[in-house]
């Protein structure tokens, strides 16, 4: 690779923990009778060695418009977060609020206005700040931070919702690495880039979504308190800034793709029936390293209009609608989100009515990929 500087400290000194080789954009889905080939583009991670900072080295890819169905657990984890900010003292009513949302969802808008709070116009200054997973989309992470601090009053609070480093490196979640995800945060890595535009951690909180989930509330003045001093001791464990630890990646995600490929071929020798449901980005990867095609993974089930009728990048898997699912009755369904397990379990119970199961992609236990 060339040369890089971090994108939110702008020094060189750094090392690439995972190299994933030439994959297909994560959000580009091209129709069934598109036969390809897709184009592909170099997928790396590199860890800043002065701010610690895990990022993303290059992204030559086009965003494409989001296309996936609002996930019922990032709604609920959504309507949780902002309940225990309020409970904090950290939001009140005609207070001005600001969000910059992810274009995945997960707007925080209407529960905060629904408190009483104001949005704010454009450009506008705002007691309160959200971010929940937006700014990861910025190449420029220094001045999407910028942007962001500038914007929060005197005695104001920011807000930023994030998938932690610390959750990515303790669960092998290698695929969370994708195009245009600039950054992978831990709370270490943040706390320093805070620390530049004169803010800093002050309280923290921890959800289960996606295997582990920070919120932090950062401001101008006052000092961090335990839950933030805890996650900080708790990723100086794992050590968030060692770029040997974080390489271990590259060896979870050799493992997990000969895993998932190694139990796909053992179901296809049992006669048994196997659907993946879920087409999201990080499956993208996964199915690359995996070496899987349409001979091993018939199909992948989608409840969402727009995916159905393409297939997933750089193979020739199909995406489906929810109906195969009935009419295809699958002894397994590999799910590829595992935060979707309790929404799909209720929505289609035919499935482990007539003896099927549904298998989390992520779990390498005894009721997952074995």
């Amino acid at each position: 690779m060339d040369k890089h500087s971090c994108r939110a400290c702008g020094e060189s000194a750094g090392a690439l923990v995972l190299d994933l080789g030439e994959l297909p954009a994560c959000d580009y889905f091209p129709r069934q009778d598109d036969p390809g080939p897709d184009p592909v583009y170099p997928l790396q991670m590199w860890v800043c060695s002065s701010c610690g900072l895990a990022q993303l080295v290059a992204d030559p890819t086009i965003p494409e418009e989001p296309r996936a169905k609002e996930p019922a657990a990032l709604v609920a984890q959504a309507a949780d977060a902002v309940e225990r900010v309020a409970t904090a003292g950290l939001l009140s009513a005609r207070e001005v609020v600001a969000e910059y949302g992810s274009p995945h969802g997960g707007s925080w808008l209407s529960l905060l206005t629904a408190r009483g709070l104001v949005p704010a116009g454009p450009g506008e200054s705002a007691d309160v700040i959200v971010d929940c997973f937006g700014m990861m989309h910025a190449a420029d992470q220094h001045a999407a931070l910028a942007e962001r601090t500038a914007r929060v009053r005197p005695g104001g609070t920011l807000l930023l919702q994030y998938h932690s480093l610390n959750t990515i490196i303790r669960r092998g979640q290698w695929n969370a690495l994708r195009h245009g995800h600039y950054a992978y945060y831990s709370t270490t890595a943040l706390s320093a880039m805070l620390a530049r535009h004169g803010f800093g951690p002050r309280t923290a909180w921890q959800f289960d979504l996606y295997g582990g989930t920070v919120l932090l509330a950062a401001g101008r003045d006052g000092a961090a308190d335990g839950s933030v001093h805890a996650i900080l001791a708790e990723e100086a464990r794992t050590a968030v800034r060692d770029a040997e630890t974080i390489r271990g990646l590259q060896l979870d995600a050799e493992a997990h793709a000969k895993r998932l490929h190694d139990w796909l071929v053992r179901q296809r020798s049992t006669g048994s029936t196997v659907l993946g449901y879920g087409a999201a980005s990080r499956a993208v990867a996964l199915l690359r390293q995996a070496r899987i095609d349409s001979t091993l993974l018939p199909a992948v089930v989608d409840a969402s209009p727009a995916k159905q009728a393409l297939r997933m990048p750089g193979t020739d898997i199909p995406i489906v609608g929810t109906a195969e699912l009935a009419a295809r009755r699958p002894d397994s369904v590999l799910l590829f989100v595992p935060d979707l397990l309790a929404e799909v379990r209720s929505a289609f119970p035919e499935i482990e009515a007539v003896g099927g199961r549904w298998v989390d992609v992520e779990d390498h236990g005894s009721a997952g990929l074995k």
